[in-house]
């Protein structure tokens, strides 16, 4: 199974797990599934896992507890799949360190895209003409954000953040998140524009997703997150990345 990309399926609904496999393995993943999160939990501490798919609602430990257990073991992306479609729902997923949300019922092929733009690098040269504005700018390798509480370093290439010495774990999302806003440093970008760069796609559900990823990046780039001087929102416009 070398050199297949291998997604974790944590799903307690055996009808829908099957079918979801059976889908995966015909894209040509190497599939893991399990029925509940410590089986899951134990796929993550004892092998490499590439994406998961995560179930909230589950018997015993629910998902929200998996995600901000398997989060610190794994930076692999996570795409929730849930019947829980309440806005509360999705921020406090994304908050546990989910990166992306699908809700029940969906389309396959909605399911299919989002592991594809998930597992998809972002391009570090400039994007394609859309006839946006916004487009991307190709910049350096490495990113001196922050010069002056400490050197707060981007090295794109080697998908490193750091300040000083201390290294900065990303998600893959804020890696992406970070990498687009980097390229347009000094520039606003509109959620629309970070949704078109980052998930690579229409965004079939609430573009506040956005938001949460912003606030968390925020958070660990910020000396200050409640006083933003790196990342910063443009009210009404969207967000802009500042070096200093």
């Amino acid at each position: 199974m070398d050199g297949m990309t291998r997604v974790l399926l944590l799903e307690d609904d055996l009808g829908l797990r099957m079918s979801l496999r059976l889908v995966l393995e015909d894209d040509g993943y190497d599939v893991a599934e399990a029925a509940d999160a410590e089986s899951a939990l134990a796929i993550v501490d004892g092998t490499r896992v590439d994406i998961m798919l995560v179930d909230l609602m589950l018997g015993g430990v629910d998902g929200f507890t998996f995600i901000r257990r398997a989060r610190p073991v794994s930076q692999a992306p996570i795409v929730v799949v849930s019947a829980r479609d309440g806005v509360q729902d999705i921020v406090a997923a994304l908050e546990a360190g989910a990166d992306d949300y699908v809700t029940k019922p969906f389309d396959v092929a909605e399911v299919q895209a989002r592991l594809r733009a998930m597992l998809r690098r972002p391009a570090l040269a400039p994007a394609a003409a859309t006839g946006d504005t916004t487009d991307v700018l190709a910049t350096a390798e490495v990113v001196v954000l922050d010069a002056v509480e400490g050197p707060l370093v981007f090295d794109r290439a080697a998908a490193h953040l750091r300040r000083g010495d201390r290294e900065i774990h990303l998600t893959m999302t804020e890696y992406k998140l970070l990498t687009v806003l980097s390229d347009n440093l000094g520039r606003v970008l509109s959620r629309t524009a970070l949704l078109d760069h980052v998930w690579d796609r229409g965004f079939f559900g609430d573009e506040r997703i956005v938001d949460v990823h912003v606030r968390r990046l925020r958070k660990k780039l910020e000396i200050d997150p409640g006083e933003p001087r790196t990342l910063v929102t443009v009210r009404g416009l969207g967000y802009r990345l500042d070096a200093r």
